[in-house]
């Protein structure tokens, strides 16, 4: 496996860890309207897991835009 495979793996990871605290935050945020809390309240609150989960895009985005720049970058064959 090259760098590229890692990045790809990486990028995949990466986005749907991102979209799973984004739903775990949304369920927390659901439930403590409804009056309860869940385990998650002690991990972190809503908004830190999606900050958390912000973070994570701009990271994931930032390798996609390496990929995408590799790949234009002028001379590359491949």
């Amino acid at each position: 496996m090259d760098l590229a495979q890692y990045s790809s793996i990486a990028c995949r990871i990466g986005f749907f860890g991102a979209f799973a605290l984004l739903a775990m935050a949304v369920v927390e945020r659901l439930a403590n309207a409804a009056g309860y809390t869940t385990f998650l309240a002690q991990v972190a609150r809503s908004g830190r897991m999606l900050e958390y989960a912000a973070v994570l895009l701009i990271f994931v985005i930032a390798l996609l835009l390496r990929e995408i720049r590799q790949q234009l970058k002028p001379g590359d064959a491949a």
